[in-house]
Parts: C-alpha cells; sequence; structure tokens
C-alpha cells in the first residue's frame, strides 16, 4: 500500500494535517454559511414525507429517462476509454500530458455548456461533455498501469517482434484486469455525471429530477432518487463483461435523436462568439488588455477567491466526515449485519452526485456556501470512508487488541492515517472542479460567472473564465501531488 514512514515523515503529516485544519478555520468568517429561507424545516419535513410515498405516476416514461442516463454513460465511457487507451501509449509526450491535464480540468457540465452552444441539445453535446474530459482520465490513469506493469515478457518480444504485436501479445493479458477494474469504477462515475446532464436539457434522470425539485413533487423525487439508487447499488449484477458489447451496439438506438446540428452555428462558434470582443472589433491591442483586466477584477478573482474558501472548508469537512464514518463498514468495528447497513449508507452518499445534492439543499436553505459544503462533504466523504473502510479491514491487529474508541483512536487511526491522507489530498482537486461547477446554482464560485456570461450570451467571457477554472484545478493538482510526494504517500490510487 504506502511505504514505511520514519518518524520524521509521521509528524510532518500531523503538522501539514493541523496547517490545513488551521486554514479551513481562517476561511470560515469568509465564508457565507447562512440559512436564506423562511421555514427551513418546514420545507424540509415536505421533503421527507415525499419520502414515505414515493411515486411515479405523474412522470412521463421514467424508465426510458433511466434507459437514456444508461446509454450515455455507456457511450460516454466507451468513447473515453478508447480514446483514452490510444492517448496512454502517446502519454509520455509532453504536449499530450498537458492537453489531458487541462481537458480532465474542466466539469463535464461546463463541457456540456460549450458544447450546447455548438450543437444544440444534440446528443452529440452529452457524448463529448462526458467522453473528452473521461478520455483525458483515462489516458492518465491507463498510462500509469502501463507504467507499473511488468515489462520483462515486453523487452524479451520486443527483440524479435514490432511494438504493436509484442505489445498487445506481451502486455495486454496482464494489464487487462487492472483496465477492467478501473473501467468499472469510472462507468459508475459516468451513470452519475449522466443522471446530471438532465440538468442542462438532455433527456436523462437529472430532467426529470429538475422539474420535480421546482414544482415541489417530492415524491416524484424520491421516486427517481430510489430509482437511481437502486441502479448504482445493482450495477455489480448487469455490468457483465459478456453483456459490455451489447450494450454498447444498443446505446445508439435508446438515445433520443430529435434535432438537427446547425453548421452555421458550428461556424459562428469558432470564428465570432469565443474571438475576444475587442478583437471582433479591431480595437487594439491596449483596449483588449482592459476588457481582460476588467474581467479578471470583477469576475475571475472573485469567483477564484471563493472557490478557494469554499473548497478549503469542504476538503477539512470530508476528512472529519470519512474520518467518522469508516468504522461503519470496517470488521474492526462491526459485525456482518452492522457493516451491511453501513454500506447501503455509504452507497446513497456517494451515488448521489454533488450537484443534486446541492441543489436539494438550495431549495430548503437558500442561496448561500453552506449548501454546496454539506454536499461536498457528504459525497466525498462517503468515497474516502468507503476506501478506508476497505484498506482498514486489511490490518492485521494483535489479539488483545483494544476495544472501542481506544482502538479506533489508538490503534487503526495512526496505522491508516497516511493512506487516509492520500485518499484525501486525491479529491482535492476534484473538490475544486465540483465546487466550480456548483456556481451554476447560484454560489458565487467560477460556474456562477460562467454561467452568467453563457446566459448573456458572451461566450468569449465565459471560455475565458473556463480556462481560469482549468488553470487552477491543475495547480491545486500539482501541489498535491507534491504534498503527497514529501509526505510519502502512495500517489497512484486511482484504481483503488
Amino acid at each position: 500500500m504506502t511505504s514505511s514512514p520514519n518518524k520524521f515523515t509521521h509528524s510532518l503529516r500531523w503538522k501539514v494535517s493541523w496547517l490545513f485544519f488551521c486554514i479551513a478555520l481562517l476561511c470560515i468568517p469568509f465564508t457565507d454559511l447562512s440559512i436564506n429561507t423562511y421555514d427551513p424545516l418546514a420545507e424540509l419535513g415536505r421533503l421527507f414525507s415525499g419520502l414515505l410515498h414515493p411515486s411515479l405516476n405523474n412522470i412521463s416514461n421514467p424508465f426510458n429517462a433511466l434507459l437514456q442516463t444508461i446509454a450515455f454513460a455507456i457511450l460516454g465511457v466507451t468513447l473515453g476509454a478508447v480514446a483514452g487507451f490510444l492517448l496512454s501509449l502517446i502519454f509520455h509526450w509532453r504536449l499530450v500530458r498537458i492537453s489531458c491535464a487541462l481537458v480532465r480540468s474542466v466539469h463535464e457540465l461546463f463541457w456540456a455548456l460549450i458544447f450546447l452552444q455548438i450543437f444544440g441539445l444534440h446528443p452529440l453535446t452529452g457524448l463529448l461533455a462526458l467522453g473528452l474530459p473521461y478520455a483525458a482520465t483515462f489516458a492518465k490513469v491507463y498510462a500509469e498501469i502501463i507504467e507499473e506493469g511488468d515489462q520483462r515478457a515486453y523487452n524479451a518480444i520486443r527483440q524479435h517482434s514490432d511494438f504493436i504485436s509484442a505489445f498487445f501479445y506481451s502486455r495486454i493479458p496482464d494489464l487487462w484486469p487492472h483496465f477492467i477494474t478501473y473501467t468499472s469504477y469510472r462507468l459508475e462515475c459516468g451513470l452519475r455525471s449522466s443522471a446530471v446532464l438532465g440538468f442542462v436539457g438532455l433527456p436523462t434522470l437529472g430532467y426529470y429530477l429538475n422539474t420535480a425539485f421546482m414544482e415541489g413533487q417530492y415524491s416524484e423525487v424520491w421516486a427517481l432518487l430510489i430509482l437511481f439508487f437502486i441502479l448504482i447499488g445493482c450495477i455489480k449484477y448487469w455490468v457483465r463483461p459478456k453483456l459490455i458489447p451489447l450494450y454498447i451496439l444498443a446505446s445508439p438506438f435508446i438515445i433520443a435523436n430529435d434535432t438537427v446540428i446547425s453548421f452555421d452555428n458550428v461556424f459562428r462558434f469558432f470564428t465570432q462568439d469565443i474571438i475576444p470582443l475587442p478583437i471582433r472589433n479591431g480595437e487594439s491591442s491596449s483596449m483588449l488588455w482592459q476588457w481582460f483586466t476588467e474581467l479578471f477584477i470583477n469576475e475571475a478573482l472573485p469567483g477564484i477567491i471563493n472557490t478557494f474558501l469554499l473548497t478549503q472548508v469542504a476538503l477539512v469537512a470530508t476528512g472529519a466526515i470519512a474520518l467518522l464514518w469508516f468504522p461503519f463498514i470496517s470488521r474492526l468495528f462491526f459485525k456482518r449485519t452492522g457493516r451491511g447497513l453501513g454500506h447501503a449508507f455509504l452507497v446513497i452518499m456517494r451515488s448521489t452526485p454533488e450537484y443534486i445534492l446541492a441543489f436539494i439543499l438550495l431549495l430548503l436553505w437558500g442561496p448561500s456556501m453552506l449548501p454546496a459544503v454539506i454536499a461536498l462533504t457528504l459525497h466525498n466523504g462517503a468515497i474516502i470512508a468507503h476506501l478506508m473502510g476497505r484498506y482498514s479491514n486489511e490490518l492485521k491487529l494483535r489479539n488483545d487488541k483494544s476495544r472501542g474508541f481506544n482502538l479506533y483512536a489508538f490503534e487503526v487511526i495512526p496505522r491508516i492515517y497516511g493512506q487516509f491522507l492520500a485518499f484525501l489530498f486525491y479529491r482535492w482537486e476534484i473538490i475544486m472542479r465540483e465546487t466550480a461547477i456548483l456556481g451554476i446554482l447560484g454560489i458565487a464560485t467560477l460556474g456562477f460567472y460562467i454561467d452568467s456570461a453563457i446566459s448573456d450570451i458572451r461566450l468569449d467571457k465565459a471560455m475565458i473564465l473556463i480556462a481560469i477554472t482549468a488553470i487552477l484545478n491543475v495547480c491545486v493538482d500539482k501541489i498535491s501531488r507534491y504534498i503527497r510526494s514529501k509526505l510519502s504517500l502512495k500517489t497512484t490510487i486511482e484504481c483503488s
């Protein structure tokens, strides 16, 4: 798992932990955590009353929306996996690494908003919104799997054969199980992302969830969420290797397509819409600099500050929740029945996309950063708790081990703390990416200014802000990798 750290490394890990905790405390006074609705408890009661009577009666063909969600996810992940594998073979090229880092740092919803301006509500919008960032992610992870695999057989065969034959004959059989494991995990992510794409108008579950929420039809909301939880919870039963080719072949016929791509829109997007206004008007370079400066000071800088504040608070809160929740699925703390309930709870928490959680909480509490903090914390905390619980199950303790709190605090936590930090710092860039996209819901992060620019048909501004978001995420990822390296943490944990 991780290399055996020395006493200095242990001390440094605790110092870094306290540093991030103190940074989060300093961020709280500048973070809007208010509740702005008149009677949030009453609305919360109405929400949970719908759980007692879930109903799909008023939703036209909900199972078609479910099939649309699955079809978009399967095709998007397939597109990403194929392109990512090809890119992984040349991932050592610097240009490819940089391009993939920038592409995967932009959230799928941002890509959807971009492609909406080009293709409209055509299925190509959803497929590219999923496939493009997934291809960049697959390229990175597949390249790491290839690099870490045993190359002895390949080196021997390579002397008497060409590259392609040697690679597919000697390396693919060894690497294939690792590819399958990670691709299966990415399919689950794809289902969550596919559902969320419905919030921008594509006919997946998110479209019907959005409508039910806005109309206050909480019985329908819970019915759709339960349907989605069942889909995710049963994924290992319906995603079978032998059935995958059939799913891929059937998916294009399932996806609804009643729109036509306007090539005039495509041409105008690349030749006019995304060109900065001063350049379109033939103005001087000084006017271009003034335009960019005003954009940065009035929109980008406030968005960056709020994105940073929200990310740091959510990051530390995620760590706290993960430390509290991982015993739910650990054999060191609960028996089989308890662990089963714990697994069900964590599946629900990690299967619900942050965007949907934040959307629910915003309706209950009003527009502030509090719903975003809670949504990010619950979702990411459940993911890390799941990984830590599995990791703790591999620990071998003495027969005379402590019990209860002493077992938790003095025997288990010190042994898994390094891996916990590895998981947490890996999620840091992901939390930053999700924080930015939650601005679409009205929270003043970078996504808020991007969505406003798109609503005002100022795509030149939107593209600059999206580029700034990508650069910010890449910087956080670089810092995270540097910290994990200095703390002797395992850096290639994506396949866990």
